[in-house]
């Protein structure tokens, strides 16, 4: 549940950044958009009708904003709507229920067609919006609308749940599970983002565009939501980037970066296939198959990049001043994301560390579970995963017990007392190594006589094993059989002797004679009263040995 809090928490924040980079570009893009363009639209209810272009000293934003105010006026009222074309000035100008709306000029009218013609069309225009408006804002269409709203409503919450069910039961059975099979150590944490990704994206659309379809079903919303979807849009298509000769527009980017990130979860997908059906049937070891694992995953997304780039139709020479920029923030900010990159391509391409080694760095001892392009995964002897950064097992001294070879060396340490027999102890401590199941016949166990200690001999057990992560167990059971063969063999364990010897003598003092006298008279004091308490003590054991005595007559 942690896992699938934290995934869910960096979509979120992944996609409150892609709103903030959205918000950007409806803020920056339509400005520039607007500053761009020449005609001014005719609209009516949020619908946009036609375009009016500048006439004489009317400039097309003046035109065209007389004109929506008189039509505004004129779809709220209940009259009848009455549309004409009248010549003044020799150009025809379009009336509503008698009121000026706009003259047809011949900027207005597009090559091939006269402006009598354009007047008609656009008459023709207006009064259908004008009907179309009035009856919309009858009571009839007004409940109809609220209905078709609160049915989409219903409808947006339906297709969220079955969205998070089809995730949830259906698309999380594409991952990998063998993610838990240590054998393997794939990572399909890659694809599950991905999908939760999706899941958010395809929510936040379908929430989006039924909002969009509830405030364009009534007259007095669509407007803003008529402009909210050509702002969008134009923000979406305007072009961003310029690479070269071509342009590249937000969404082209959007779509860009789901297909790198396809590449890589396919990619991520291939290996883990590679690794549990192909490397797995092979006798290498599973160091070189999580090597070779790794060398696929990143050659498969450098390959399906530079391919997708170029079926994008991106010049690849054209990212050269990215490329070199892109060296530089490598080398300023992302030094430590390159060092250790680098340092976990030496590492798989070195083979001195690979996966399943029982290593020893620092104060840290565990089992390598999985090499990264940044970090080295280790499990301690206490079962926690301990993340060890690349360069640390370069740059300093790392034990491998298995680098090799799958034979360690236990040394044990042993004393025993003086006296004792040094081929019974040989005895006892050979048999104590040949009874525990996991150390190895070949080679035997040994053992040395180191020397002579103050108080003991000094013997060394040496013992081979094939599992050096369990070295404590072993090391504890050869030691529990040790104590039990020592007694068998009357072998004794030394401890500490100290002898102390004192030397009587006369004391190097000179006392004052008042010092002596009162010390003499303490010691004559102390004398008395000590002869007094012991003849107490007789004569209180005489009479009662005397009471117990039978009467003889």
């Amino acid at each position: 549940m942690s896992r699938h809090r934290c995934l869910r928490r960096n979509s979120t924040i992944l996609a409150i950044a892609l709103m903030v980079i959205q918000g950007c570009f409806l803020t920056l893009i339509p400005v520039q958009a607007q500053q761009k363009q020449v005609n001014a639209p005719i609209i009516l209810d949020g619908y946009k009708l036609f375009e009016v272009s500048q006439s004489g000293q009317f400039s097309a934003e003046d035109r065209a904003d007389d004109a929506n105010l008189i039509l505004k006026q004129v779809v709220r009222s209940t009259k009848p709507v009455k549309v004409e074309i009248v010549k003044s000035n020799q150009l025809p100008v379009i009336r509503v229920n008698g009121r000026h709306l706009l003259s047809v000029t011949q900027q207005d009218t597009p090559t091939g067609r006269t402006e009598q013609e354009q007047a008609e069309i656009w008459a023709q225009q207006i009064a259908e919006a004008l009907q179309q408006g009035q009856e919309q804002r009858k009571l009839s269409y007004v409940w109809r609308a609220i209905l078709f709203a609160v049915l989409s409503g219903l409808g947006a919450y339906a297709l969220h749940r079955l969205s998070g069910w089809i995730w949830r039961y259906w698309l999380r059975q594409l991952v990998p599970r063998a993610a838990s099979d240590p054998d393997t150590g794939a990572q399909p944490k890659s694809i599950e983002l991905f999908l939760l990704l999706t899941l958010t994206v395809v929510r936040a659309g379908i929430w989006l565009g039924t909002t969009i379809y509830i405030t364009n079903l009534f007259p007095l919303t669509r407007y803003w939501s008529q402009q909210i979807t050509s702002i969008l849009w134009l923000s979406l298509t305007s072009p961003a980037i310029s690479l070269g000769k071509s342009s590249y527009s937000v969404i082209n980017l959007i779509i860009l970066f789901c297909l790198f990130f396809g590449v890589v979860a396919i990619a991520g997908a291939v290996t883990n296939l590679l690794r549990s059906r192909v490397l797995r049937i092979t006798r290498v070891s599973r160091g070189v198959q999580e090597s070779i694992a790794l060398i696929f995953n990143y050659s498969l997304i450098f390959i399906g990049a530079f391919v997708l780039l170029q079926i994008w139709g991106l010049d690849i020479s054209s990212l050269a001043i990215v490329a070199s920029v892109l060296g530089v923030a490598i080398g300023f900010g992302f030094q430590g994301i390159a060092k250790e990159f680098i340092s976990g391509l030496v590492i798989t391409f070195e083979r001195a560390i690979e996966v399943g080694d029982f290593i020893e760095i620092g104060k840290f001892m565990g089992t390598v579970e999985r090499l990264n392009a940044r970090s080295t995964q280790i499990r301690t002897l206490d079962d926690t995963s301990v993340i060890v950064p690349n360069s640390h097992l370069l740059e300093n001294e790392v034990v491998n017990w298995n680098h090799q070879s799958l034979v360690s060396r236990l040394v044990l340490p042993v004393r025993v007392a003086y006296g004792s027999t040094l081929s019974n102890v040989r005895s006892a401590l050979l048999e104590a190594a040949k009874d525990n199941p996991n150390v190895l016949k070949k080679p035997a166990p040994n053992v040395f006589f180191k020397g002579f200690g103050e108080d003991f001999l000094d013997f060394q057990l040496l013992v081979w094993i094939s599992q050096p992560q369990k070295q404590f167990q072993i090391r504890s059971d050869l030691y529990f059989r040790i104590e039990e063969m020592m007694r068998l063999h009357q072998v004794h364990i030394p401890f500490p002797q100290r002898s102390v010897h004192v030397q009587s003598g006369n004391l190097p003092l000179q006392l004052s004679p008042e010092l002596e006298e009162s010390l003499s008279h303490l010691s004559q004091g102390l004398t008395a009263w000590l002869n007094q308490t012991q003849s107490e003590k007789f004569n209180g054991s005489t009479n009662s040995s005397t009471k117990n005595q039978p009467d003889e007559r």
